[in-house]
Parts: structure tokens; sequence; C-alpha cells
């Protein structure tokens, strides 16, 4: 395990404080994107990087993602025309929701999208319908209670029935293509990955046995970001699943995986300005411009008490006295509370500044008007974006983000 920095990344106050006069605003650092999607390609050689889209779909984002050498993981046909946009050709991109819209299928494979994932014998049978002759990869249940977010409940199957279907695929008319599973996002077990891969594993004996060999493995996402938690190093996870993979029956040609928030997260900074303080039973309460609805929406799923890393724009910041602090948004909606327990000064006071970093997955994505408070403007910094001037606006309306440069 490594224990993280108070701050990442390393955007100072001043350079923040400059960028515009209206909060909130995210700012991304599309540098630390390219770091990010190198160290994963170095620690896994002949791995090819999907970014799942949905962790952060902006335009410059999924650009920038493109132009460092990654294709894209979709979930929707809008998800798929977004990543065109971006310089993908359909035919590069992997259709991991393992449940679909019929339409949605047939307007994939009518623009060229052609690899599929299932995990059920009703969304084969509905490829087979709208998508003839595709490529179908099955979607793995595995263990992933070491995630802050699992997904087993919902998606998933037992790697018994993967082997049916994928036989069953064949006899539909589609080409059994390979297995996909997912621990997790924000997994913190490196061992789970070894676990699902001696899953696939399974599965790739039983289709041998029936003369079918698959052309692809995909490992999924939960590749942790850095928080204010420790969280093992991706090193040590890239050396659990190098050492899964040895003991596979065979290697596939395509070794997949759909990294989303590891790519993003840590590219983010998110800006807020406190519009509220007070005590209510005897608890501190500071309010903000920006909660779930408008782009924490991560912090309210985790019942406030997943925290993230923050700084304040006070000049004491380091010298005043803190407190525990209740952090919540501006909306008339009591459950839209961010954080517990968070030290704070004594001395914010409305009008400051509260820098929340690790933001740059799944705020954008999620962020809505609710309540007409607008989802934060979007900046960047890095990349080839950089040379764009800034523009610095006042928003007061729920009008769309901006995308600016600086």
């Amino acid at each position: 395990m490594r224990r993280m920095p108070t701050w990442t990344p390393a955007l100072s106050i001043v350079r923040l404080n400059a960028m515009t006069d209206a909060t909130p605003f995210l700012v991304c650092d599309l540098d630390t994107i390219e770091r990010r999607y190198e160290e994963l390609t170095e620690l896994l050689p002949g791995v090819e990087v999907f970014f799942a889209m949905k962790s952060n779909s902006a335009a410059t984002v999924l650009r920038q993602v493109r132009e460092v050498g990654a294709s894209f993981e979709v979930a929707s046909a809008a998800e798929m025309w977004m990543a065109e946009a971006a310089g993908a050709a359909p035919a590069d991109l992997l259709y991991s929701n393992p449940v679909k819209p019929p339409h949605h299928i047939a307007e994939a494979a009518a623009a060229g999208l052609y690899r599929f994932a299932f995990d059920s014998e009703g969304e084969l049978r509905k490829l087979a319908a709208e998508a003839p002759g595709a490529s179908v990869y099955a979607r793995l249940r595995v263990d992933d209670h070491a995630s802050v977010f699992p997904l087993s409940r919902k998606f998933g199957i037992p790697a018994k029935v993967a082997g049916d279907l994928l036989l069953l695929a064949s006899e539909l008319g589609l080409v059994p293509y390979g297995i996909t599973f997912h621990v997790g996002s924000q997994c913190t077990n490196p061992m789970a990955w070894e676990g699902a891969i001696e899953q696939c594993g399974l599965v790739m004996r039983r289709l041998l046995r029936a003369g079918v060999r698959l052309e692809m493995l995909n490992i999924g996402g939960g590749l942790p970001a850095r928080y204010t938690t420790p969280v093992p190093d991706v090193s040590l996870v890239a050396a659990v699943i190098g050492d899964a993979l040895g003991r596979l029956p065979y290697r596939p040609p395509l070794l997949a995986a759909e990294p989303g928030r590891y790519l993003v997260a840590e590219s983010g900074v998110l800006a807020a300005s406190v519009i509220g303080v007070d005590r209510r039973d005897g608890e501190r309460w500071v309010y903000l411009d920006v909660g779930g609805y408008n782009g924490m929406m991560e912090a309210v799923q985790t019942g406030g008490r997943w925290h993230f890393p923050m700084l304040t724009s006070r000049p004491d910041h380091y010298r005043a006295e803190t407190v525990p602090t209740i952090v919540t948004g501006p909306s008339c909606d009591s459950s839209d509370t961010l954080f517990y327990g968070v030290e704070l000064p004594t001395t914010l006071a409305v009008g400051d500044r509260v820098y929340i970093g690790t933001a740059g997955a799944y705020t954008a994505s999620y962020a809505s008007s609710f309540n007409g408070f607008p989802p934060p403007q979007l900046l960047y910094v890095g990349g080839r974006e950089a040379a764009i001037a800034p523009r610095r606006t006042r928003r007061t309306s729920a009008a769309e983000p901006a995308a600016v440069a600086v």
C-alpha cells in the first residue's frame, strides 16, 4: 500500500484563483492523463487500453485520450458517436454495456462497431437479431467486495454459464469472441484481478475442449485513483495481473483493459465557493456552491464518508485551528451532503474557496442543473489545448458548462 499525498494534481492555489472569477469550475490537467496512460501501458505491455468514457466524456478529455493512443469502451450509441468525434472509428470500439437497447445495437452495428458484451441468453439473442454476425464477449460475475462501487449484483454471469452461452453464440450466427469482467470501481485489493482471471481461464479451457479459441480477454476497469486513503500501487496490481495471465491456457491475441477513473480522476481539481457557514445541533456546517447534483454525486453515493483531498483559499489554511465540518451542497435537498467530519479551518468564511482534488472522474459526467445551480465550468491546462486563450466569465444561470483552456 502507498499513502497518498494530500493534494493532487500539483496546481497551485494562486493559479487556481487566477483561472476564473466564477465558481464552480473544474480544472483538468491533460498531461496527467498522458502520464497515467504511459504508466499503465509500461506496466502492462501488450495490453490495449479502451478508456471507459462514462468516467469523463468531455470532448477535450476524449481528444486527449485518443491522442495518447487509447481507444474507447462505450455504453450507448451516443457514446459511440462521441468517441468517433474524438477520432476513433466505431470498429475500434468495445461496446461493453451488457444490456443494451435494441435500436442502439442496430445503430452501432450499422456504423461498423462489431464487438459487443453480453451476460444473458436474452441479450445474446437480441444481438443475433440486431447485429447478425457480430463478435460477442461474455461478462463474468467476479468477486468485487474490495471495491468502493461494486457492480456484480447488476451485471455478470458465472464462468460455467458464460461458456455455455459462448457456444450458443455460434449456433445463433455470432462469433464467440472473448471474455470480460469488472472487479468494481476503485478496487483496493490486487488479488481481485487474480481471482477474476482464474475464472476466465475456466471458460477458456471449457471452450478449448469444444474447439473454440477466444480472441480477446478484457480485464475491465477498477484500477484505483489516489484520494485520501491508501491504495495499492498500480505496479503491484500490474504484477498480479501479469502473473495470472501467465497461468492461462493460452494468451488471446487481444488483451484489453477499460480504465476510467484511473486515467482521469487525478487530473481534476474542482473549485467551489463557500456560500454559508453555520452551527446546527453542535455541528459545524459549510455550504458550497457545488454539491452532489452539480458535480459531486459520488460523495453523496457513499454517504459522505468517502473523502477527497481538500484545500481552501485561506492564507492561514495550514496555520489556523481546524474543526470537524460537515460539507454540503447548495440545493434544497438535505441528502445533497458531501462530507462529514472534514477538518477545515475555523476561519473559513463566506466567499472563501474550497478546492477538491482527484475530481476528474464522474464529476462533469454526473453534473446536472438541479435547483438551478449550474454544472462546473470546464477548464484545461496542459496538452494540446493549452495554447487557447483563457476566458473568464461569471455565470449565474444553469447553462451547459463551457470548456476553456488556460
